[in-house]
């Protein structure tokens, strides 16, 4: 049995050596390919002519040869998303080419001929008898996106004619289509555009294997007519034209670079284009176009709207609304994948800006400590439509782009699709909320999971379950982390008792310490002076809790000078963040009256991250008004309490029945006194027991119930809200009259020293002369007091009766209490 023969070794040649004829085969090969190429170099000329006279395929093949090889790159170098997208064809020269006349020629070889051309004008590619209008001939890309147009020639037969005419619409799609796809594959437009792309893409390629078998059939089979290729090509037309509408309203909708910006030469650009510098000009001017040109491009969600209002408009048309709701399905992906990594993870990664969430990256955490606006939790993510949960409808002018048109949709990020309309604020919250729990260094189960970009469909039940469960669980974990454990009601209570003087023993102590500090001008008065003596208050006696983290500061302007510049800026206290915070700026440093110890004194209450959020500084704020009050109201509490000591001395008690008039003044001192503790004791009781108490018994309820850190926050904010209206300072005229009362009534108490010393000039013998010569003067100052006082409480009385039976009805309780005050005034002493 012989096996497989293997030549050995000696089979082989000694050495490789080329004969005389093989030598001069391949050096002739050479020097005919040497001289090709020099031909090709010198004669160009000439080979655009012969081009034309030889047909489409030549005119293909020599283009390619005689361009350098990066060139055909160019499509790769202007967008690489689209590197297998073939480059636009462009005639070599603008005018008709050399065909020949059809004139005689019998109907079927027209038919064969204008078949031919159309193969290829479906293509794009300029055909022999079916032509590029040059006159209508595009010369940059906006007139490509619009589609290159077709000239028939005149001699084809009417029947043939009127038929390929309906036909050659398809190239002037097709043409517009492939433009759209190459440029809008550019990096800038966006991940839905990109994908959009790829869809249509997809779409083209079905529609070349169309054309590649109709032209095996032309090929092959000699019953292939017009008729035949129009019946083909008819269904094809429609869909086609429904993508052209569409890039066409996209491409439509785009702003336009401003004149300056296209200020380099023909040749600049045309050298740019050839380095593969156009990308980076293209980038420059999609940002500038972005900025200042209004709108901007048409990307991400403002594409997935236009393609959900097409598919809604056109569900009559079965062809159409598959078509877009196709492409939506395709354009959606990239944003719902977006999404879903927002409200999984709290991470946005948007480069494109095609998100309705934005971020303000120069906000974070450490802005708490001196944000008196909530810039943290209401503006580092935002909607880019500007619409809130306070105020749905409202649009910051400032960050939010106009509308395309009056009354139209809002460009890029900031147009909402429809369908994602009621959703919108639970996808914000979501991610806010787990980039507080990111903050505080706890790990989101979302990180460790794998979502499958098959399963990000915004036409499933699945993804709006994948956001509600997003939502519930950021809410819950964050709900649970403030609730437990950061232990948020107890810090609250630690504020009421500190900040409402609820059952505080400590501020008499204090008050009592600090009492020679505190009657100095604020601007001399030592903090860590006044800080040590509130440290010993709280260390005495009972127990307060999270004590370490209250701190006296000293404020610049009065409480009712502060407030009534605050009042004449925002309307009321509780309004809008920005407006009160932009207020509370202004006022502050507008203050420039010298006022004392006491009246600037407040606390203050330091909060760690992430219960900052709840008691953040414009919440601390709103605390330090209601305590402001209070300490006002307690002070002359005091002030008149101790006058009422001073008038029980002996002097004041010496009976003087010579000087009728005498005691009638005395007693005239005694009963104003008295109407003015009565009036501050029921203003202070009204406010602690009526008002404070009662709101702070609401709170609890409602924190117990509480099932959103978004009602939370609002819950918290309402509550404090609502104690500043009920206590009568977010209203102008209150405050100006009640202001003045006060004022009354402390300066009164100063002069209880003056008056002491007038009763024991009056008890003493040898005065009696110098007192009767004074009385009038005494009765002045006395009557001035008596009116100032009448006036503004009956004044007071009124603005209270009327804001109770109007805006207030808390108020009324108030009314109740101050008619004993107001009798009293009108009764005649």
């Amino acid at each position: 049995m012989n096996g497989p023969r293997t030549p050995g070794a000696k089979s082989r040649k000694s050495h490789l050596t080329l004969s005389t004829k093989q030598y001069t085969k391949i050096t002739g090969t050479i020097a005919s390919v040497r001289k090709g190429r020099h031909t090709v170099g010198d004669d160009i000329e000439e080979d655009d002519e012969e081009i034309q006279t030889n047909g489409i395929g030549n005119r293909r093949h020599s283009h390619l040869a005689k361009e350098p090889s990066f060139i055909a790159e160019q499509s790769f170098i202007r967008a690489p998303l689209n590197s297998r997208v073939a480059s636009r064809i462009v005639p070599a020269k603008k005018g008709k080419t050399k065909a020949d006349p059809l004139d005689g020629v019998p109907l079927d070889i027209q038919e064969a001929m204008i078949l031919e051309d159309l193969l290829f004008v479906l293509m794009g590619i300029e055909g022999t008898y079916i032509t590029y209008n040059i006159d209508e001939f595009p010369e940059d890309d906006d007139g490509l996106l619009k589609g290159v147009q077709f000239s028939v020639t005149p001699q084809l037969d009417p029947s043939l004619r009127d038929l390929v005419e309906r036909i050659i619409p398809l190239a002037t799609y097709y043409t517009s289509i492939s433009t759209f796809v190459e440029l809008r594959s550019h990096l800038d437009y966006g991940l839905v555009n990109h994908a959009l792309c790829a869809a249509i893409r997809d779409m083209l390629k079905d529609y070349q294997t169309l054309l590649s078998q109709l032209e095996h059939a032309f090929n092959s089979s000699s019953t292939f007519t017009l008729q035949k290729l129009w019946f083909y090509i008819h269904p094809t037309l429609h869909t086609m034209s429904l993508i052209y509408n569409l890039v066409t309203e996209l491409t439509q909708m785009d702003d336009s670079p401003s004149e300056n910006s296209s200020s380099s030469s023909d040749e600049d650009d045309a050298l740019n284009e050839a380095l593969g510098l156009a990308s980076g000009l293209k980038a420059v001017k999609l940002s500038e176009m972005s900025v200042d040109g209004g709108g901007g491009i048409v990307k991400g969600g403002e594409v997935v709207a236009i393609l959900w209002d097409r598919m809604q408009n056109m569900s009559g048309d079965p062809t159409a609304y598959n078509l877009y709701k196709t492409l939506l399905k395709a354009a959606g992906k990239p944003f719902a994948g977006l999404v879903e990594r927002w409200i999984r993870t709290g991470q946005l990664r948007d480069p494109y800006e095609e998100l309705m969430v934005k971020e303000s990256k120069f906000i974070n955490k450490g802005t708490l400590e001196m944000d008196y606006t909530d810039e943290y939790w209401e503006r580092r993510y935002t909607l880019r439509d500007g619409s809130s949960l306070s105020a749905p409808s409202k649009r910051h002018q400032a960050g939010v782009p106009p509308p395309r048109t009056p009354g139209g949709r809002l460009p890029g990020g900031a147009c909402i699709p429809p369908f994602m309309e009621s959703w919108k604020h639970k996808i914000l919250l979501a991610g806010k909320y787990l980039n507080v729990i990111r903050e505080c260094g706890i790990e989101i189960k979302g990180d460790a999971q794998v979502v499958d970009e098959e399963d990000w469909d915004m036409d499933s039940e699945k993804f709006y379950k994948t956001i509600e469960d997003g939502y519930t669980y950021a809410n819950r974990t964050l709900l649970k982390l403030l609730m437990d454990d950061q232990a948020l009601i107890p810090r609250l209570r630690s504020l009421k008792r500190y900040f409402f003087l609820s059952q505080s023993s400590f501020l008499t102590h204090f008050m009592d310490l600090a009492g020679s500090e505190l009657r100095k001008p604020s601007k001399g008065v030592s903090t860590v002076k006044l800080q040590s003596l509130l440290d010993l208050s709280l260390n005495s006696g009972e127990a307060y809790a999270y004590k370490e983290d209250v701190k006296i500061v000293m404020a610049t302007s009065g409480l009712y000078e502060w407030l009534l510049k605050v009042v004449s800026v925002s309307g009321a206290i509780g309004g809008e963040g920005e407006e009160f915070g932009a207020t509370v700026g202004s006022a502050s440093v507008a203050a420039t009256s010298v006022i004392d110890g006491m009246d600037a004194l407040t606390l203050d209450y330091n909060v760690r991250f992430p219960l900052s959020l709840v008691i953040s500084r414009k919440t601390i704020l709103r605390y330090q008004l209601i305590f402001r009050f209070l300490l006002h109201l307690k002070h002359v509490e005091q002030m008149l309490s101790a006058m009422w000591i001073d008038h029980k001395a002996p002097s004041w008690r010496v009976p003087t029945q010579k000087h009728t008039e005498f005691t009638q003044w005395r007693t005239r001192v005694f009963v104003l006194r008295a109407r003015m503790l009565a009036f501050v004791q029921q203003i202070l009781a009204f406010a602690t027991v009526e008002v404070l108490e009662p709101n702070w018994r609401k709170l609890e309820a409602k924190l117990s119930k509480v099932t959103t850190v978004d009602q939370l926050l609002r819950d918290h904010v309402d509550f404090l809200d609502t104690c500043l209206k009920e206590c009568m300072l977010t209203s102008s005229k209150l405050l100006r009259v009640y202001s003045r009362m006060l004022v009354t009534c402390s300066t009164f108490a100063l002069y209880s020293a003056h008056f002491t010393k007038s009763v024991n000039q009056g008890v003493t013998r040898e005065c009696t002369i110098a007192l009767t010569l004074n009385r009038n003067k005494r009765w002045e100052f006395l009557g001035r007091f008596e009116t100032n006082f009448t006036h503004f409480s009956k004044v007071h009385h009124d603005c209270v009766q009327f804001y109770a039976s109007s805006e207030n009805v808390a108020l009324l309780s108030l009314v109740v209490r101050l008619e004993n005050v107001r009798t009293a005034a009108d009764r005649p002493q």
